[in-house]
């Protein structure tokens, strides 16, 4: 067998990972062109055996660039009103099956997948969005989709607060693997309902940048005693396509030559880096991870186990999916059934 195995229980069992940062480019604003692209990545992860790959942040269509370079925050603005437009029919709907392309290949390939997405869920209307982050299992099923509980300054011009419904960690092979979008890494709280699920091996997701994960990637590797993988999204100004709407006024706004650089990583739960980050370059960056680490490093700090103190301070975890609707209809024929 290709990977570490211990005795277990009179046989033998896995006792590590492999495990993939797929740092890429989206083709921005397309969304059949960004999935096909997201699947390639996974038959190539799973050509590596790859257990789990994630992808950035937002990935499909990609991350709202537009907004701070273009006035984002004019009131009825024509040029925002196009640029929302178009994002609202690129992104995602899971109920319109946009996904099925890669839980297929998830399923083929043999791979758990965390993938980010911006969301366009009919539960919620069908025209707001929600920034997302979406479990794959290496069946092809979808077991959690996480709406950010808060989106970051001015991405909440597009982005709607999402809720706790997808604070849910999943078994895969020795690990508990869980994942938070972006800044909700810094939010205290949802981090220790993850911790509390008994997550030890956590999902950033980011849109790319290495003042992003440089930091915070250890630092959440050494309060979890967890493995950390923080995965960034990549995009030049010149990838921006010619089809985007505005495109001149976005590019010309823009001095620099990446909108995201990257930063992709991964975090032993010691702090010390399995993978720097890794910037200006797209790719698949993997690694094979050990899950005797982790127990190690839990004997002396474990954030929901023996270090903390349910009796002084607990947390209290709201998982319920939110909704302008809660129907109260009566079957009438089952009604009449039990009259």
């Amino acid at each position: 067998m290709s990977h570490t195995e211990t005795e277990k229980d009179g046989g033998t069992s896995r006792d590590s990972l492999v495990i993939g940062a797929a740092q890429i480019t989206p083709v921005w604003m397309d969304r059949e062109a960004t999935l096909h692209k997201v699947v390639q990545y996974i038959e190539g992860g799973g050509e590596e055996g790859c257990d789990l790959i994630a992808f950035g942040e937002a990935l499909v269509p990609g991350y709202p660039f537009w907004l701070e370079r273009t006035g984002g925050a004019r009131f009825d603005a024509p040029d925002q009103k196009t640029w929302f437009s178009r994002y609202l029919d690129q992104a995602v709907s899971l109920e319109a099956g946009h996904l099925d392309p890669v839980c297929r290949a998830a399923r083929k390939a043999g791979v758990a997948v965390y993938l980010g997405i911006v969301e366009r869920p009919v539960d919620r209307g069908g025209h707001s969005l929600y920034c997302s982050m979406v479990y794959i299992d290496k069946q092809g099923e979808i077991g959690s989709v996480h709406r950010k509980l808060m989106p970051t300054y001015e991405e909440r011009l597009v982005w709607s607060p999402g809720d706790g419904h997808g604070l849910k960690v999943h078994a895969l092979g020795p690990f508990t693997v869980g994942g938070l979008n972006c800044w909700e890494n810094w939010m205290p709280l949802p981090r220790a309902a993850l911790y509390g699920l008994g997550e030890d091996l956590h999902v950033a997701l980011w849109p790319g940048s290495l003042r992003n994960t440089n930091d915070i990637t250890r630092f959440i590797a050494r309060e979890g005693r967890s493995f950390v993988l923080s995965v960034s999204g990549m995009l030049e100004v010149s990838q921006i396509p010619q089809t985007v709407p505005h495109r001149d006024a976005l590019v010309a706004e823009d001095s620099h030559e990446y909108f995201a650089n990257g930063g992709s990583c991964l975090a032993a739960p010691d702090g010390s880096w399995v993978i720097p980050p890794q910037c200006h370059q797209e790719g698949l960056f993997c690694a094979e991870i050990h899950h005797d680490m982790v127990r190690g490093e839990r004997q002396n700090f474990d954030a929901a186990g023996h270090y903390s103190r349910p009796d002084v301070t607990r947390l209290v975890v709201n998982r319920q999916r939110q909704s302008t609707l809660v129907f109260e209809d009566v079957d009438r024929e089952a009604q009449r059934a039990t009259e």
